[in-house]
């Protein structure tokens, strides 16, 4: 948040009243603020882009929520929630993840966090032949589907990916953006590259 914003911020947060655009007069407001970062807020303090007094206004109560790779244990819970998610999307019937998968999940760093294991468990919902998602779905790097055959058809993987998305959301490409993680943008020159006029 650049600094002008974060000195407008805190005036909100101290006198509890913002100034419309056009008004003639301040608006009160009664509200609770919630505010998440993934950067060490006190050191962006120390190193001027971040205001100290907002960051002592913002830190009343403060949660640390650990990354992915140090909790374990929450992984599996996870895997079968975007599992759950992805497959009634898709309309495919995936009724669990295999032991060896989970345990290639569990053994994962995880540098994308959350973000990184919700990709991988969507891909594998679409690459899953069966009833289960095993370890191959996963298309993990290193894992035992990793070589020139899997690289070959990336291409093509995606493809299936992006349209079958797209398909389980009746052609609506916002909502098959979010549930990529890209944008709506990524979708459209996509589409262009395939030489596709998609529509559900």
């Amino acid at each position: 948040m650049p600094l002008v914003l974060q000195a407008k911020l805190l005036r909100v947060l101290q006198e509890k009243e913002v100034d419309r655009i056009g008004g003639k007069a301040p608006v009160p407001v009664d509200a609770r603020v919630i505010a998440t970062t993934n950067r060490d807020l006190w050191k962006e303090c120390s190193e001027g882009r971040f205001r100290e007094d907002l960051y002592y206004r913002l830190n009343v109560f403060p949660v640390t929520v650990p990354a992915l790779r140090d909790r374990p244990e929450d992984i599996g819970v996870l895997a079968r929630h975007f599992a759950d998610r992805y497959s009634a999307a898709a309309g495919k019937n995936i009724e669990g993840i295999s032991e060896t998968a989970l345990a290639a999940l569990r053994a994962r760093k995880w540098r994308g966090n959350i973000r990184e294991l919700q990709n991988v468990i969507h891909r594998a919902v679409f690459l899953a032949g069966g009833p289960r998602i095993g370890e191959a779905d996963l298309m993990l790097e290193g894992g035992p589907n990793a070589g020139p055959s899997v690289t070959g058809k990336i291409r093509d993987m995606e493809k299936d990916l992006i349209i079958g998305t797209l398909k389980s959301v009746e052609g609506n490409r916002t909502r098959a953006a979010r549930l990529l993680g890209v944008s709506v943008r990524t979708i459209r020159n996509k589409l262009r590259e395939y030489g596709e006029n998609f529509s559900a």
